[in-house]
């Protein structure tokens, strides 16, 4: 396999058959316990991440002839990455994170939904962005009434 694919299966867990969405969403979870809580380094691996994710995701979309393979998970792990961004290391509010990133991801409320269709690695990437915008919200609400 390709250094670009190996991108953008994000470690391999892309090739999971059963939820690839979901374990690539995870295992951006299990990176984050383990990333200080530190507004420039996870800013710097989330825009390493998505900039990796534009050109992989691209790469692999044309190679499999598909506009958004189900393999293609750096998305998921970049979107993820942005629902965790700068919240504290706590199993509640992180699996809070993980359920509505998932919900946004897969439902695609709004116009996330549109978003997707933009061509190339664009689309693949922005929509999950989107999806961990939304879900950060929430848990930063969340955060302020608790």
């Amino acid at each position: 396999m390709k250094m670009w694919q190996f991108a953008a299966t994000f470690f391999y867990l892309g090739k999971i058959p059963l939820a690839p969405g979901s374990w690539g969403s995870l295992g951006a979870l299990i990176l984050w316990i383990f990333l200080p809580l530190s507004y420039s380094l996870q800013s710097i691996v989330l825009i390493i991440l998505f900039n990796i994710g534009i050109i992989s995701s691209k790469k692999m979309a044309l190679e499999m002839a598909d506009h958004d393979p189900s393999e293609v998970v750096i998305d998921e792990a970049v979107g993820m990455g942005i629902a965790l961004f700068m919240l504290p290391h706590n199993v509640v509010i992180y699996t809070t994170a993980f359920i509505l990133f998932r919900i946004f991801d897969i439902f695609k409320p709004s116009f996330i939904y549109r978003i997707q269709k933009f061509s190339g690695g664009w689309g693949i990437m922005l929509d999950d962005v989107f999806a961990g915008i939304f879900a950060w919200l929430i848990c930063q609400g969340l955060l302020t009434i608790l």
